[in-house]
């Protein structure tokens, strides 16, 4: 069964799953299996785009992306506070350049990147975590919301709404469709997010735990080993809330931060990015930095490749749709 969706007769993909833009984790290898697979892969621009060669290295994972794979697949670009502002002009350029057709949008204040893309032609998939905002994103002329919900790694906002109540907020509200965003790993979730009026769903822990992710072995033996209560928040009292894997590293950040709240300064050597890409590139120490990651790092119970992954899935979800919600009526 193929799972036909708003989402894939937009992109031409074989099933509604997105593989979403994650820090040093989804560079070309990854995108292009998932593309490969029939969902929408994603390269992550800042993860990318960095020293020495800045744009120029984007625009060498966006060819090698291309020589992987003939499918679709896009690049991410999150707008977060950060302490040196990146090149996103020059980035948004490299990806018009490079022809990319889908970028994930994600952050605050989007209204000038949507534009830049959309003028180019782009399919832009904005992510963010309340329906204001993507009511406000639709505005903007975003073609696709990618709602994310509390149980999401990385940022989850600071509503605290979980994806059971803004899913079906998002279908009362917004008139353009959307996926459902964070918390998801199996088939079963699939089919309630198409329940709930979603077009598909964007994950990104679980694609973690494949074999083509390019993280060290350990990082994903942890993740199965993993139990749905083994994230935690930091970043609390800046605004800036992140969703984190529970280890020592991450609890020293929140002693840090609880005795000074908002001083960045008092946990920036703890919690810069170079720790984040060593554990996951380098060392596989799941302790020794803090790294994103959903609560759906509980539901992780194997490190299959993206295509047995999302031939799983979908036919999970195809059984629920089919016997499971047929058998009620």
């Amino acid at each position: 069964m193929v799972l036909k969706t708003k989402l894939t007769e937009a992109l031409g993909i074989k099933h509604p799953i997105i593989q979403g833009g994650m820090h040093y984790v989804g560079y070309a290898e990854l995108a292009a299996a998932v593309s490969n697979a029939g969902g929408l892969g994603i390269i992550t621009a800042l993860t990318v785009a960095q020293p020495p060669r800045g744009n120029e290295a984007l625009r060498d994972e966006i060819r090698k992306c291309r020589q992987l794979t003939d499918k679709p697949f896009g690049v991410n670009i999150t707008l977060l506070p950060v302490g040196v502002v990146p090149d996103y002009d020059g980035i948004i350029q490299v990806m018009i350049d490079e022809k990319v057709s889908v970028v994930e949008t994600a952050g605050r204040n989007p209204e000038k990147v949507i534009k830049k893309c959309k003028d180019a032609g782009m399919f832009v998939i904005h992510k963010c975590v309340a329906v204001r905002h993507a009511l406000t994103a639709q505005k903007m002329g975003a073609d696709m919301i990618s709602m994310d919900g509390f149980d999401c790694g990385g940022h989850p906002g600071e509503e605290d709404v979980g994806n059971w109540v803004l899913l079906a907020q998002a279908s009362q509200e917004l008139k353009i469709p959307f996926v459902a965003s964070g918390g998801t790993a199996t088939g079963v979730q699939l089919a309630a997010a198409l329940a709930m009026g979603a077009e598909g769903v964007n994950m990104g822990t679980r694609f973690m735990a494949t074999k083509e992710a390019p993280i060290k072995q350990a990082i994903k033996d942890t993740m199965v080993k993993a139990k749905v209560t083994d994230t935690t928040h930091i970043f609390r009292t800046l605004g800036n809330t992140e969703r984190v894997y529970k280890n020592k590293t991450a609890h020293e950040v929140r002693e840090i931060e609880a005795k000074n709240p908002g001083d960045f300064m008092a946990i920036s050597h703890l919690v810069k990015g170079e720790n984040y890409r060593v554990s996951f590139q380098e060392t596989g120490d799941a302790d020794s930095s803090v790294w994103s990651c959903g609560q759906s790092i509980g539901l992780i119970k194997d490190i299959p490749s993206c295509q047995e992954l999302m031939d799983s899935m979908v036919l999970e979800a195809e059984g629920i749709i089919r016997n499971r919600l047929m058998s009620k009526l």
